[in-house]
């Protein structure tokens, strides 16, 4: 039996099998509200036959957006816009969906990747001052954030507050706190970005504070049996950066105050990273975390091929396996996976004439008849 399309649970939440859809920015919000395109998008991800899918990166706030077009959910709009999806989506498929909420630090106020994904500065029409542990900018070029102060670490925390049970009320059955990519709460573990001086600096005890406290403020804000989980970022691929034993303490820290699983990836905090990118690049830190954590563990990076994505599982690498840009290319590719793994997945009974003839047990509890 193929472990990939084997159940799992993550805490409270079951899953019919181990693919995940990972989050992957649309840049297509209009003031953080979620418009048609996200409907479409997400509408057919949820025919997949995945077994979870985690939408894009979800701001917390206006300022903790990467582009004026990324979604958020820090005003009514905003959840009146995802409302809607969420009533249409869940019409027709019973995949979970969960969330992905951040605020991108000093990565903040950018062109969306296909006009470049350069730093709109703070005095343009469409651009506004970024906010960081530190005033430094990503770049050495770039227009440098405003480093938080106490009530602005107070003020970014309550937005995740605010944000997490929008969440649970819009129906999202589970939460993902983001901590990876070079975004805020990355910012405050790296020493590569974070030089505060007060309790929110220096050591690592110190780096990880905030983070933490974020972490705990979400899971104070929602039911208890609701899984929250975090993605991390295991190493900044820099001499000096957060590496994988930050991340291991960090990940144990995290295991004693409920996190239900880590999401693992690499990099993204600094333009010097040097990555040895090649397919399943990122599976070695997620194997270490699981196997010193326990905690049910999310591999991500270069995975394509339904026997690589196996193979991690059979290795016990991983327990979940993530899937971003594969997704976006073959959205159907939990249905190619099982046809190649010799398993069975959930399609639409609609879509249930299309199995191929060699394939005559692929989608589950598959009736057909005509006149």
């Amino acid at each position: 039996m193929s472990l990939l399309f084997e159940p799992l649970t993550i805490g409270t939440l079951a899953l019919s099998n181990r693919i995940v859809i990972a989050p992957m920015c649309q840049y297509s919000a209009i003031d953080g509200s979620a418009q048609d395109w996200h409907l479409m998008h997400l509408g057919h991800l949820a025919m997949s036959g995945a077994g979870i899918m985690i939408i894009e990166a979800t701001a917390v706030s206006p300022e903790g957006r990467i582009t004026p077009g990324d979604l958020g959910l820090y005003s009514d709009d905003n959840e009146a816009a995802l409302a809607r999806m969420m009533t249409a989506i869940r019409s027709q498929s019973d995949m979970p969906l969960t969330i992905q909420i951040a605020h991108v630090g000093r990565k903040a106020s950018s062109e969306a990747p296909w006009d470049g994904g350069g730093q709109i500065l703070p005095d343009a029409a469409r651009g506004w001052k970024a906010e960081a542990p530190s005033a430094l900018p990503h770049s050495p070029d770039e227009d440098a954030p405003m480093a938080l102060d106490a009530t602005g670490l107070a003020r970014v925390k309550d937005a995740f507050m605010q944000t997490a049970p929008r969440s649970v009320r819009l129906g999202f059955q589970g939460i993902e706190v983001h901590m990876a990519h070079g975004y805020l709460l990355h910012q405050f573990l790296s020493p590569l970005s974070n030089q505060r001086s007060d309790g929110y600096g220096g050591d690592r005890a110190a780096r990880m504070r905030f983070p933490l406290e974020v972490f705990d403020a979400v899971k104070a804000a929602v039911p208890a049996d609701l899984p929250v989980w975090v993605r991390v970022s295991a190493t900044d691929w820099v001499p000096d950066g957060w590496d994988l034993d930050s991340t291991l303490a960090l990940s144990q820290l995290l295991k004693t105050r409920g996190c239900a699983a880590i999401h693992v990836s690499t990099g993204g905090v600094s333009p010097l990273q040097k990555i040895p990118v090649g397919p399943g690049f990122q599976v070695p830190f997620a194997a270490k975390i699981k196997a010193e954590v326990g905690l049910p563990t999310m591999a991500v990076g270069l995975i394509a091929e339904p026997e690589q994505a196996e193979k991690i599982l059979q290795d016990g690498d991983a327990d979940i396996i993530a899937l971003a840009h594969t997704m976006l290319y073959d959205p159907r590719w939990p249905w190619h996976a099982a046809a190649a793994l010799g398993a069975q997945v959930e399609a639409p009974k609609q879509y249930w004439r299309s199995q191929p003839r060699e394939f005559t047990n692929l989608f589950k509890d598959m009736s057909v008849g005509q006149r």
